[in-house]
């Protein structure tokens, strides 16, 4: 990671998800991903880390990811960043599967849509977004090319990848695309997933079963 990166992370949500906080040193902007729930418990975190919230990176769309998602938006008044191929399903909430879940459902639309390979300026960090259907249509990764990370979602886990039994799953687009990120990231890129612990490309290109 770079030396202008401090990064730290919440487990929120009825099951544990991975809230990451990104804060840019020199200039304290704060990106958040996947504001999963507890939204009090990320302005806390933001508190703690006397930073200023600039953004929000979803991963996908699905309510374990995305719960707190419209309040901190309105706390801080900043943007939302999502793949464009989720819009329909963040819009659903049969979909997103809050309809379900221990929580009202929810809706959600991104203030800024993001296609494939798009590269874009946050907080001061360079990040590209990569599209990785498979657990869900518009899954994504963020890549931080310059730190070296890359959030991966649902898409990849440590030895694993995400479930395809839900709306818009597919196993075979899920194995396509651990595939292409194995194949177009460097060895040590760490990645940071949705859940559970982080791991490296090259952990995962000689471990993961889906290889």
């Amino acid at each position: 990671m770079s030396s202008k990166l401090e990064m730290r992370k919440c487990i929120l949500g009825s099951v544990s998800t991975n809230c990451y906080f990104l804060k840019n040193k020199e200039t304290k902007e704060l990106l958040i991903v996947d504001p999963a729930d507890a939204p009090e418990r990320i302005f806390d975190k933001v508190l703690e880390m006397d930073a200023k919230p600039v953004g929000i990176l979803l991963t996908h769309g699905h309510f374990d990811h995305i719960l707190a998602a419209n309040q901190v938006r309105e706390k801080y008044r900043i943007k939302i960043y999502a793949c464009q191929a989720e819009e329909e399903l963040l819009a659903n909430p049969m979909a997103n599967l809050s309809s379900f879940g221990p929580s009202a459902p929810c809706t959600l639309r991104a203030d800024v849509w993001l296609n494939d390979l798009d590269v874009f300026e946050a907080a001061g960090f360079s990040i590209q977004m990569l599209h990785t259907p498979g657990h869900t249509k518009g899954s994504c990764c963020y890549y931080l090319k310059d730190e070296g990370i890359l959030f991966s979602g649902d898409t990849v886990f440590l030895g694993s990848v995400g479930r395809t039994d839900f709306p818009g799953g597919s196993a075979s687009q899920i194995v396509d695309s651990l595939h292409r990120l194995l194949n177009s990231l460097p060895d040590e890129t760490e990645v940071f997933p949705g859940h559970d612990a982080s791991t490296t490309i090259a952990y995962e290109k000689r471990y993961n079963p889906f290889v």
